[in-house]
C-alpha cells in the first residue's frame, strides 16, 4: 500500500500544510477529505454564515488540488465512518489528521484511532497546524495550563515555531474515489448580508494587502470602531485558510510595534485553546464559577431580545450588535462592549450571549468565542472578574465622533458628533421620527446589581 488519506477539518488550505505534506511524502498518492460532519450539525454549530463561507472554501481548496493534479473528495455522514469507508476504498495504510483542542475533537480522534486500528490502518495526528505554538507546549511548573496571559506570553514569545511550508507541487489522487459534489452558497438562508467571501486565496489576498498597508498602524488604531484598522483575518484562521505558523513569522519580518501588537492576538488565540484544551468543560461551564444566579424572568428575556436585535438605547451596543447580524463579524472592542452590557449590565447569563454570538459569527469558535465571553463575564481567566465596562465612556474613547454609530444606527444620523452616544440626549427627540428606543435600563442601576449579585457591596 503507498496510498494515505488527509482528513481536512479547520484546515482548509495548501499552504503550510503539515499533514498533507507528510501524506505526499514519497511520491505517495494522497485522498484530500472533507466530511460533512452530520454530528457538527446536530450540535447546533451548522450556522448559515459559516456553511457559506465553509462552501467558499472548499471550492477554493478544490480548485487549487485541481491545480496539482488533484481533487477534493466530500463526504457526508459520521467522520469517522466515511473516513474508514474512504481509506478501505483507496486501500490507504495512514489517515493524517490535524490536532483540536475541543471535546469533540478529541472523541473524533480517539474514534477514529480505535476504529483505523481495527482495519490495520494508523492514524497521525500532527500539532502546530491550527495553532502557532501546540496547547501544552509551555506550562507552568505547578499546573497543565496557564491560567493567565502574561505569563504565557513571555514563554509562547520564546519558543520556536517551526517553519512554514510550501504548497505540494502535486497531489496524486488515486482513482475511482466517489465524491459528493461540492456545496455552494446557493439555497442557504439566513445568510448576513454583508458576510466576507472565503477560501484560501481570499485570505492570502487579505493577509498580503494588511501586512503592506494595515499592520504598521494597529497598535495604535486596533481599538478605534470606526476605522476598523483591524485584519479581519478571524474567519480565515477559524477554517485554516490562513496558517498562525505563516502570520506569526510573516508579522515578525515586517516588523514594528503594530506587528509585535498583532503577534500578541495570535497569542491570545493559542491562549485560549491551551486553556480549552486542558478543561474541555470550560466550553459550557464556568472556569472559575463566581456563584452567579443570572437573571431569567420575563423582564430579563425581553431585555436579552432588545440587546439581540440591536434596541437596547446603547447606540453604541446597538450599532455592534446590527453589524453582526448584517456582517457575521463584528469588530473586537464591540465584542468587548456588547458583552459586558449584556452579562455585567443585564446580568444574564454569558451562555446565552455566546450561543447568539456562534449563531451568527462566520468566525464562531468555541475556544475564543466562549473563553472571551467567560473573560468578559468574570468567569474565565480575568484577573480581574467584576470590571464593568461603561458603553457610553467607550464610546466616546473609541468612536469619538460617533461614525460608527451613525454607520449602524441610521436613525440617530442627524446628532452631530459625540452626542450620538448620550441616550440622555435623545429624549427630547421626535421618537416617532426616529424609532429609537430608550435606555432599558440605567447604567448605575444596572451596576448597582450586578455589585450586589456578586457581593461587591
Amino acid at each position: 500500500m503507498n496510498v494515505s488519506v488527509v482528513l481536512f477539518t479547520a484546515d482548509l488550505r495548501l499552504h503550510d500544510h503539515p499533514p498533507l505534506r507528510a501524506a505526499a511524502d514519497g511520491d505517495r498518492q494522497v485522498v484530500p477529505l472533507f466530511v460533512r460532519d452530520r454530528a457538527v450539525d446536530r450540535a447546533g454549530f451548522a450556522a448559515a454564515n459559516r456553511l457559506a463561507f465553509l462552501a467558499d472554501c472548499l471550492r477554493e481548496l478544490d480548485a487549487g488540488l485541481r491545480e496539482r493534479g488533484g481533487r477534493l473528495v466530500v463526504r457526508s455522514g459520521d467522520v469517522v465512518d466515511q473516513v474508514c469507508k474512504v481509506a478501505a476504498e483507496a486501500d490507504a495504510d495512514e489517515v493524517h489528521l490535524a490536532a483540536d483542542v475541543s471535546a469533540y475533537a478529541h472523541r473524533r480522534e480517539e474514534r477514529l484511532r480505535l476504529a483505523l486500528a481495527a482495519q490495520g490502518r494508523r492514524l497521525r495526528v500532527h500539532d502546530t497546524v491550527t495553532t502557532a505554538l501546540a496547547p501544552g507546549a509551555v506550562a507552568p511548573a505547578s499546573s497543565d495550563h496557564f491560567a493567565v496571559f502574561t505569563p504565557y506570553f513571555r514563554q509562547w514569545s520564546g519558543r520556536h515555531l517551526r517553519d512554514p511550508l510550501t504548497a505540494p507541487r502535486a497531489v496524486r489522487v488515486p482513482d475511482g474515489i466517489g465524491a459528493e459534489a461540492l456545496p455552494t452558497r446557493d439555497g442557504l438562508s439566513g445568510v448576513s448580508g454583508g458576510l466576507a467571501r472565503g477560501g484560501e486565496q481570499e485570505g492570502r489576498k487579505r493577509l498580503s494587502a494588511w501586512l503592506r498597508d494595515g499592520v504598521a498602524a494597529y497598535e495604535d488604531r486596533h481599538d478605534g470602531l470606526a476605522g476598523d484598522a483591524t485584519s479581519r483575518l478571524s474567519p480565515h484562521l477559524h477554517f485554516g485558510t490562513l496558517s498562525s505558523v505563516e502570520l506569526v513569522h510573516r508579522a515578525r519580518r515586517t516588523g514594528g510595534p503594530g506587528a509585535e501588537a498583532f503577534v500578541r492576538q495570535l497569542a491570545w488565540r493559542d491562549f485560549h485553546r491551551q486553556v480549552l484544551a486542558a478543561r474541555p468543560g470550560v466550553a459550557t461551564a464556568d472556569y472559575r464559577t463566581r456563584h452567579d444566579r443570572w437573571r431569567s424572568d420575563r423582564t430579563a428575556r425581553t431585555d436579552i431580545e432588545a440587546w439581540k436585535e440591536g434596541r437596547t438605547g446603547y447606540p453604541v451596543i446597538d450599532a455592534g450588535m446590527r453589524q453582526l447580524r448584517h456582517e457575521g463579524w463584528m469588530h473586537n472592542r464591540a465584542r468587548l462592549l456588547t458583552a459586558s452590557f449584556l452579562t455585567k449590565t443585564l446580568y444574564v447569563d454569558w451562555r446565552v450571549g455566546a450561543r447568539h454570538f456562534l449563531d451568527l459569527l462566520v468566525d464562531g469558535d468555541v475556544a475564543n468565542n466562549q473563553l472571551n465571553w467567560q473573560w468578559v463575564a468574570g468567569t474565565g481567566t480575568d484577573t480581574r472578574p467584576h470590571r464593568v465596562l461603561n458603553p457610553t465612556a467607550q464610546a466616546r474613547r473609541h468612536d469619538p465622533d460617533g461614525v460608527y454609530v451613525r454607520r449602524w444606527v441610521p436613525e440617530l444620523t442627524g446628532l452631530a458628533g459625540p452626542s450620538v452616544h448620550e441616550p440622555w440626549n435623545l429624549r427630547g427627540l421626535d421618537r416617532a421620527a426616529i424609532d429609537y428606543p430608550d435606555p432599558i435600563i440605567g447604567l448605575s442601576d444596572g451596576l448597582a446589581r450586578f455589585r450586589q449579585a456578586r457581593g461587591r457591596e
